[in-house]
């Protein structure tokens, strides 16, 4: 019979509430997504704070919870579980989403789940297009960028990941730099449009080195070399020195994962010769420009790429809601619900990004 599910996320700064439904053949449906951003809480700081992030969770928590139950027109008796991010992320996000959820499900009875909130964007490609395992998956997001071979319901095999900032996070900081406020990858991709992306050399990291590992620090840096040039000699930037940045940094970046993700589509073919599917998820997977340099080259590999809609890119609960379904369908036992602030998608491989007495970040 169908499993109905209620999922919150709070791992950094969105608070998420969502209902979805597994049907009996395996077909996901979102009965509500709703979604409060705190981009005006961060703007003056151009970052997430994690007080704020964290304040605002507890103080929201239970009204997405309320707004996600009222748009899907159900009641908590209509729902067979209650799936909650347990990590990694912000611990004091994370502890207010688990906390509402503990809640939920001592007043209801209902059992919950506590999901990996990276597991909830890789599996988000199952909700919204049925991919069949395995797929390879590129995870690109404000903290996050992995290739991961995707082989079942908790089989993940990392196939390279960022060593230092991931896209998100140098989006960010450029957007900064450039005085273009928070959050920065839909403030750069709007002002990239406008400008040339041919006028500024910006290197391409790690191109020149096998393998799939990537990293933006030095992007970041030249942009930021550039941008002090540019005043030194002028005074200041101009609006168009602002849209050339933004557009060669941007395709600088989309350059960089495109090729990195030729290297990954052939190491998964070796491995899964019949598969064929490249998926890509996170919140820079909503990056217009970088989903059309992922698209052309998957096409060239052989492979067919699928990308979510835009509001299932970002951190949202439906993605919550369906990793605790597919293991409530697969007869997966819930276990205790911890927060964590470090949970590795593939934890047999070695850390290259966080490492500390607390394991790897991810």
């Amino acid at each position: 019979m169908p499993l109905t599910f209620l999922g919150l996320e709070s791992s950094c700064d969105e608070t998420a509430a969502a209902v979805v439904r597994r049907h009996d053949d395996g077909r996901g449906e979102v009965l509500s997504n709703t979604v409060f951003g705190q981009e005006d809480l961060h703007a003056g700081f151009g970052g997430v704070v994690p007080e704020i992030a964290a304040r605002a969770h507890a103080e929201r928590s239970d009204y997405a919870v309320e707004q996600g139950m009222a748009a899907a027109g159900l009641g908590f008796s209509d729902l067979d579980g209650i799936a909650v991010t347990a990590g990694p992320g912000l611990i004091g996000g994370v502890m207010a989403g688990v906390m509402t959820a503990k809640g939920l499900a001592a007043g209801t009875g209902l059992p919950l789940w506590g999901v990996n909130h990276l597991e909830g964007h890789a599996l988000t490609p199952r909700l919204t297009d049925a991919v069949e395992w395995p797929f390879l998956l590129l995870l690109v997001s404000g903290g996050h960028c992995q290739f991961l071979s995707i082989e079942g319901l908790g089989a993940y095999k990392r196939l390279g990941g960022t060593i230092d900032d991931a896209p998100g996070e140098a989006f960010d900081k450029t957007a900064r730099l450039l005085g273009l406020g928070f959050p920065g990858g839909p403030a750069v991709e709007k002002e990239a449009a406008a400008g040339d992306p041919r006028r500024f050399k910006f290197p391409r990291p790690l191109l020149d080195r096998p393998g799939c590992d990537l990293s933006f620090s030095g992007l970041k840096t030249a942009v930021a070399r550039a941008c002090d040039d540019l005043t030194e000699a002028q005074g200041g930037l101009h609006s168009q020195d602002r849209a050339d940045l933004c557009a060669g940094f941007q395709t600088a970046v989309s350059d960089v994962l495109s090729a990195k993700a030729a290297r990954a589509m052939a190491a998964f073919r070796a491995d899964h010769p019949q598969a064929a599917v490249l998926a890509v998820a996170g919140g820079v997977a909503a990056n217009q420009h970088l989903r059309a340099g992922l698209d052309a080259e998957a096409a060239m590999q052989g492979f067919r790429l699928i990308a979510p809609p835009l509001k299932l890119c970002t951190d949202n609960g439906a993605m919550i809601a369906w990793a605790g379904l597919e293991r409530a369908a697969a007869g997966l036992e819930t276990g205790p619900v911890s927060p964590r602030p470090r949970w590795p998608l593939d934890q047999s491989a070695s850390p290259i990004l966080g490492s500390g007495k607390k394991g790897a970040k991810a």
